[in-house]
């Protein structure tokens, strides 16, 4: 399982007991993952496309609280390594409409939201709710050496709530705009380790932190060798070099007797 898989799978295995933290859980997976089409006469057509059955399954079982059916279907993407994906198809109808609204999701028109009101994330266990629907639905996290975090959204304000939310606890996320999308992300071990804490993956930021100290060390230990490879290397070229000098001096010491010798033997 890649880094992703297993914040995924921790942040779904959080189960709250509040109904407004599930509100606001189920108002970011809605936001970032969510379309919704409406049909007229109070119904809807709604579904959410995630990447993990972790996440899928966790909103199925929010769903359930709230007294809404869905079921969960799987397909092939046709690009980028044919994953499969996963769809939620929520039954539509009035029951589904009035959670969307209650969930901030869409107004009392009807109306799509691109973020919750304020309502939605007013408590602190809201704000984290919230950001763990977010990684859930559109999140992801690569480990060192390259660590990256982010969270994609199709619009900025969509980047700047779950943003808003995680500073409230205590993380920070950068937002950017693509040129069809827009992105919250962190980049660094200890702002990535912030925000998965404020979702509420401990393990996950722990295990991040350790896997640095353990690249730091391997790291520095590298650095150590070569550097003891580096002297160990110079300190035999200077021999090399001195045990050259000897043998040249050596030499010319036997050429000079040799020479002196052979001017004795000359003179009568």
């Amino acid at each position: 399982m890649s880094f992703s898989e297993d914040v995924r799978a921790e942040l779904a295995g959080i189960a709250p007991a509040r109904e407004c933290d599930r509100l606001a859980e189920l108002s970011a997976l809605f936001h970032f993952a969510g379309r919704l089409h409406l049909l007229g006469r109070g119904e809807v057509s709604l579904h959410l496309d995630l990447s993990s059955p972790a996440a899928a399954r966790r909103a199925f079982t929010l769903l359930r609280s709230f007294g809404v059916r869905s079921e969960i279907r799987t397909y092939q993407r046709h690009a980028f390594g044919r994953e499969t994906r996963y769809q939620l198809h929520v039954e539509g109808g009035p029951a589904a409409l009035e959670l969307l609204e209650r969930a901030g999701v869409v107004d009392a028109r009807s109306r799509p939201r691109d973020r919750p009101p304020k309502r939605v994330v007013a408590r602190s266990c809201c704000r984290s709710a919230y950001v763990r629907g977010a990684l859930l639905a559109a999140g992801s996290v690569s480990p060192p050496p390259s660590a990256h975090l982010e969270v994609r959204s199709e619009s900025r304000e969509g980047a700047e709530a779950v943003a808003a939310a995680a500073a409230a606890e205590g993380g920070e996320l950068q937002v950017a705009g693509r040129a069809d999308h827009s992105l919250a992300y962190a980049k660094g071990i200890d702002r990535i380790a912030g925000v998965l804490a404020a979702a509420g993956a401990s393990e996950a930021a722990l295990a991040l932190q350790e896997r640095a100290v353990v690249g730091f060390t391997r790291a520095r230990a590298n650095r150590l060798a070569n550097a003891d490879h580096a002297n160990l290397v110079r300190a035999g070229r200077a021999a090399h070099a001195q045990l050259k000098a000897v043998r040249r001096l050596e030499r010319a010491r036997r050429q000079s007797r040799h020479a002196l010798w052979s001017a004795s033997q000359a003179t009568p």
